[in-house]
C-alpha cells in the first residue's frame, strides 16, 4: 500500500493501484471502545464523499462513518461481519472496511497527512474526560 492518508472524520485511505482501501483510524476505534457490529456497503454500491457509507456499533455508541472519497465499492471486508473486533485489534491492517474505485476527480492531496491528522486529534477532547 502506498502512503496512508487521513480524513478529518477519522477514516484513513491507502492507495493500492487503481483501488483505494478505506478504514477507521486507531484514534476512532479507541474512542468507540469494543466494536460489536459493522454495517458495510455491498459491492457495486456507490459512495459519496462527505456522506455516510458505513455504520459501526460499540458498547458506547453507534457511529456513522463519513466517506473520505466518492467512488464504487469493489469489495468489503467480509471478515468483519462475523468478527467486528478485528477493527479494534488491527485498524490499519486486517480491520480495513472497503475497497473503492475512486471517481476520476479523486484528489488524495485534499486528505490529511499523518502529521496533520495527529495535530487534529491532539486538539480533540477525550470522550471520557470531564469538562473543567
Amino acid at each position: 500500500m502506498e502512503k496512508r492518508l487521513y480524513h478529518e472524520e477519522h477514516t484513513w485511505v491507502g492507495v493500492e493501484g487503481d483501488e483505494v482501501v478505506v478504514g477507521i483510524t486507531d484514534y476512532a476505534q479507541n474512542e468507540m471502545g469494543d466494536i460489536i457490529f459493522v454495517e458495510l456497503p455491498e459491492e457495486g454500491a456507490v459512495i459519496a464523499e462527505g456522506e455516510v457509507f458505513a455504520t459501526l456499533e460499540s458498547a458506547k455508541a453507534v457511529q456513522d462513518l463519513v466517506a473520505p472519497l466518492s467512488g464504487e465499492v469493489v469489495r468489503h471486508n467480509e471478515g468483519l461481519l462475523d468478527a467486528p473486533e478485528i477493527i479494534n485489534e488491527d485498524p490499519y491492517g486486517d480491520g480495513w472496511l472497503v475497497g473503492v474505485t475512486p471517481e476520476e476527480d479523486f484528489d488524495p492531496s485534499a486528505l490529511l497527512s499523518e502529521d496533520e491528522y495527529q495535530q487534529l486529534t491532539a486538539g480533540e477532547p477525550d470522550e471520557d474526560e470531564e469538562p473543567a
